[in-house]
């Protein structure tokens, strides 16, 4: 039995429940974290928690839990769950109003929940067990503040239902330059001619944590250039490897686009490599 957290309680899932005049539920208006667990430890949850902060500074909500707050409740949440390999699913939104209008109201309570579900073990970097992801190509249709880790996922979910209808499970998406910004739930990275690509953070990519961790370790523990900054179209088409990267995913092998095989059509050697390091340092973070 799953157990949840919700505004100071800790109780089954299946009963936790809000109230229909939650902007979260009426409005989106919220935010949201996911942070892996291993064996009963969190991955950067301190960088998590950051980007927690930007996203709710990005929606003017303040609320009163510190990170050490939130961590202490995340803990136990964890060990309420078994402490194996989890997910955990952050909310917090502005709370409940007396009237549904769009102006902010005042003197709200934020709404906090939490609630855990199983992931797969963590890759080695294996590619004769890895994960492969096909994907198809879109003209990015979200809205224009992408950074900012809201609940209002609805342009991501019509995006990923457009790759789904054509037998792909992600899609990567080009603004109106034709450039790469992410996947409809992923970060992504190219390789080409033993150049590492990413696109640029900016309004149009989610600051994605295991995007920054991946960066790290291969300026930490690596020789090859990387490169952050404009992707095109014809990059990533051509590419020898494209990776999409999450915090269920952590790094994830493309191997066709749009029915074309990338490179050929299996995992890479850089792929294999960079995973092999996200394993082994992952949890070498604040």
């Amino acid at each position: 039995m799953t157990i949840a957290y919700l505004n100071g309680e800790y109780l089954p899932l299946l009963e936790a429940k809000i109230s229909p005049m939650d902007r979260g539920f009426l409005f989106g208006d919220g935010v949201y974290e996911v942070i892996p667990c291993y064996a009963g430890k969190m991955v950067a949850a301190q960088y998590h928690l950051d980007r927690l902060r930007h996203s709710l500074a990005g929606i003017q909500l303040n609320i009163t839990p510190s990170d050490e707050d939130l961590s202490q409740v995340l803990k136990l949440l964890i060990e309420r769950n078994g402490s194996g390999d989890l997910g955990i699913y952050l909310q917090i939104t502005r709370g409940v109003a007396e009237k549904r209008q769009h102006a902010f109201p005042d003197h709200t309570i934020p709404t906090v929940f939490a609630y855990t579900f199983p992931i797969n073990a963590p890759s080695t970097g294996d590619m004769e067990t890895a994960t492969c992801f096909t994907t198809v190509t879109r003209a990015d249709a979200r809205w224009a503040r992408c950074h900012i880790k809201s609940t209002a996922l609805l342009g991501n979910v019509l995006h990923m239902m457009e790759a789904i209808n054509e037998g792909a499970e992600e899609v990567l998406l080009f603004n109106e330059h034709d450039l790469l910004t992410e996947a409809a739930a992923c970060n992504v990275f190219v390789v080409k001619d033993g150049q590492i690509y990413t696109p640029e953070l900016d309004h149009e990519k989610l600051p994605g944590v295991t995007r920054r961790l991946c960066l790290e370790l291969i300026e930490k523990h690596t020789n090859w250039p990387a490169l952050v900054g404009p992707v095109t179209r014809e990059t990533v088409m051509s590419a020898d490897e494209v990776w999409l990267s999450s915090s269920t995913k952590e790094l994830a092998p493309v191997t066709a686009i749009d029915g074309k095989p990338v490179g050929d059509g299996t995992p890479g050697n850089y792929w294999a490599e960079a995973q092999r390091l996200f394993h082994l340092y992952r949890f070498d973070t604040p």
